[in-house]
């Protein structure tokens, strides 16, 4: 199975020269890294050819490197049932570059790129209507972004005053704590607490 994926790799690193950027073999599943700019040009290749007819489309997200200069790869599941096989894309961006929406090719991808663009904030050109998918209108952030806060920017309450949902900046008081550095409780440091300084320290 590998080496059947992987001469499939190596035949579409040659039809696809400076498309796909490279070709391994994991989990016996096959992956493309592929240039941004040609990714539809590579997935209807992937779809059409007799040798490929990677026709089902499985799912579309993204996934955070927050160290890279290209932060997000956009990786993309295909399935070929007429030859049994599974294959995956990966495309690499920013925050602000766009990715080429598969929807033209593959229709299905429509609330994928929508969610990876509500969770991760990538951008996909060509979209038919890209906005947020699970959070709510006017939602600050994108919350699968490993830099996003773990108590987000904003609460939702129910104001009883008011009758109504209101939104809020979050607040994270913290109540007012006295510690007694002098009991045992509160780490249990080797010290004489006071009035024990008279106590016999070798009884006879």
């Amino acid at each position: 199975m590998d080496s059947d994926l992987k001469q499939l790799g190596d035949a579409l690193v040659g039809a696809l020269p400076e498309a796909v950027l490279s070709a391994s073999v994991a989990y016996d599943e096959l992956t493309l890294e592929v240039e941004p700019t040609r990714v539809i040009e590579v997935t209807t290749y992937l779809r059409d050819d007799p040798a490929c007819l990677f026709v089902c489309f499985i799912d579309l997200t993204a996934v955070d490197y927050p160290a890279r200069e290209k932060r997000f790869d956009v990786v993309t599941h295909l399935l070929s049932p007429k030859h049994n096989r599974r294959i995956r894309i990966k495309v690499a961006t920013d925050e602000t570059t766009p990715v080429a929406s598969l929807t033209s090719v593959f229709p299905a991808a429509d609330w994928f790129e929508r969610e990876a663009y509500d969770l991760f904030g990538v951008l996909f050109s060509g979209h038919p209507d890209l906005r947020r998918l699970l959070t709510d209108y006017g939602f600050d952030g994108h919350p699968l972004r490993k830099d996003f806060p773990m108590t987000g920017f904003v609460e939702v309450r129910y104001d009883d005053e008011q009758k109504r949902v209101v939104t809020e900046p979050v607040r994270l008081p913290q109540e007012f704590r006295s510690f007694d550095f002098l009991s045992p409780w509160e780490g249990g440091v080797d010290y004489v607490l006071p009035g024990d300084e008279k106590a016999k320290t070798n009884p006879q």
